[in-house]
């Protein structure tokens, strides 16, 4: 290493360092990849496209991409003018203004990967696409790289897709949780109808810049296929735009692992690929299998006619979203359901609301960072306490729970049609401190407990003996001190509101 940096000096390090992805200081020819097609300007074709013999007869498939670039007055950073954030730095998003290929034509078959594993043809019952290889033990991959590493497998097909909007697509994530998940929604006796959520994020500067990377909270949509996938009626991907805020961004200032990050979050109102129509021949044969022209003796293309598909199961799609939601995330095990129906359901059902306010949202893969200063702790919320099976169960039977961002409930504070709502969100946002804010409330707004994420792990990773003298204690009934002091919280917040409730 202090010969690498004495010959080629911090910054030429930083960039060798993002090639070297199996860090023994040697470039092999695969790892020397990216630089080679940036300099010659010619990319090979990669194994995976080598190994797929196509089918002259197959269909292809042309699919469209719309997208609207990033709103930049919504980026946090934009509140003050971008001040000391360096042009550079944000080059490669200002530079993002429509996607990298309007048009593609992809065929069929290479949409088999996502055809259901034999074990998995029951409606609703999520199966990996591309496993997550991450999980809160394994930690998350490297922010110093510039280049994806070549797709294999099922990765083909999503980063051929994903390269539709920009050249350097990452189909699998530096943090948890990685990978794609989908599920059967419709069956007929030829088709699947198989809805899907994805997690990927894009690399948007390169050398002699540093990384910025930019990861939309997910990517979802469906696809109706043939049970053989020689035919793709139906394809549609995109990223939600229903939220306020729904793309994280993470930038390096300097040279090295440990360098200063900037972390923002935005709105993008659309990034989207839908086909134009169902798949078609390559090559038309007419009933003597002789090859015909793709056009009428008008000039005009050929009309073709395809069967109605008579379904004979199917889920609504908000169900098969969910099962997606859940495989991802287990902790949604709990429906967390909207700030104002939360309230709504609270009051019908006599419970008490347990609620998560964030600066970003809780069920978007993101930099831990991107939702919490403290390394990791927006993921140790989520991939422990609120998945553990006592919390679980806590929350189901006693709580209903809901997330909001902060900006929304700004939002709501100032819409005076509705006062209910105003208070509620008043209520909620004085009790807020940054990052993320844990609270009990009744089902008329008041807040009868709650914790900051930041000072809840710093006592969930006290030793027992130093956290006596806090307000909360560890239970010994559960070896793992954060899902004690969580239930804890929860079980203090229903004692507290006990004279309310049975009023």
């Amino acid at each position: 290493q202090e010969l690498a940096l004495k010959s080629l000096g911090s910054e030429g390090l930083f960039l060798f360092s993002s090639l070297d992805t199996d860090n023994d200081l040697y470039l092999s020819p695969e790892e020397f990849k990216p630089i080679a097609e940036k300099l010659t300007g010619v990319a090979p074709i990669s194994e995976s496209e080598e190994a797929e013999t196509p089918d002259p007869s197959g269909e292809t498939l042309s699919v469209v991409a719309k997208f609207q670039p990033l709103v930049m007055e919504t980026m946090t950073k934009s509140k003050d003018g971008f001040l000391g954030i360096s042009h550079v730095a944000l080059s490669g998003l200002r530079n993002w203004t429509a996607p990298a290929a309007p048009m593609g034509v992809i065929p069929a078959r290479q949409f088999k990967a996502f055809l259901p594993p034999k074990n998995k043809l029951d409606l609703g019952d999520p199966w990996w696409i591309i496993p997550s290889e991450l999980n809160i033990f394994t930690g998350y991959l490297s922010n110093n790289r510039f280049y994806p590493p070549p797709p294999k497998g099922k990765e083909v097909i999503i980063h051929r897709l994903l390269s539709m909007f920009h050249p350097r697509p990452f189909v699998k994530t530096r943090f948890a949780p990685q990978g794609a998940v989908a599920c059967i929604q419709a069956i007929s006796s030829f088709y699947y109808t198989i809805a899907f959520r994805i997690h990927a994020e894009f690399q948007l500067n390169e050398p002699p810049d540093f990384p910025f990377w930019f990861s939309p909270g997910q990517f979802t949509g469906h696809i109706v296929l043939s049970k053989d996938s020689s035919h793709v009626r139906e394809f549609r991907l995109f990223v939600p735009n229903n939220r306020s805020l729904n793309v994280d961004m993470e930038w390096l200032y300097g040279a090295s692992e440990s360098s200063n990050m900037e972390v923002d979050i935005g709105y993008l109102p659309q990034m989207e690929l839908e086909s134009t129509g169902p798949s078609i021949p390559s090559v038309i044969h007419d009933e003597n299998g002789n090859v015909i022209d793709s056009r009428d003796p008008s000039g005009e293309p050929i009309q073709f006619v395809f069967e109605e598909i008579t379904w004979q199961q199917e889920i609504p799609w908000e169900e098969a979203a969910q099962k997606l939601e859940v495989a991802m995330y287990p902790f949604k095990k709990v429906s967390y359901l909207p700030f104002t129906q939360a309230f709504e359901r609270a009051k019908a059902e006599k419970k008490l609301v347990h609620s998560i306010l964030l600066w970003g949202a809780l069920d978007d893969h993101k930099p831990p960072s991107a939702s919490l200063p403290l390394p990791g702790s927006g993921r140790t919320l989520r991939e422990t306490v609120l998945e553990s099976s006592p919390i679980l169960a806590l929350l189901n039977e006693s709580f209903i729970s809901s997330w909001s961002l902060v900006k929304e409930l700004e939002e709501l504070q100032t819409n005076r049609e509705n006062e209910f709502y105003s208070k509620l969100a008043d209520l909620h946002l004085e009790k807020y401190n940054f990052p993320v804010e844990m609270i009990i409330c009744l089902p008329n707004g008041t807040v009868v407990h709650h914790i900051n994420a930041n000072y809840f792990l710093d006592i969930t990773s006290m030793k027992p003996e130093d956290a006596e003298s806090s307000m909360f204690s560890f239970s010994t009934n559960f070896e793992d001190p954060s899902t004690a002091t969580y239930l804890q919280f929860l079980k203090e917040g229903l004692r507290r509101a006990k004279p309310y409730l049975h009023t």
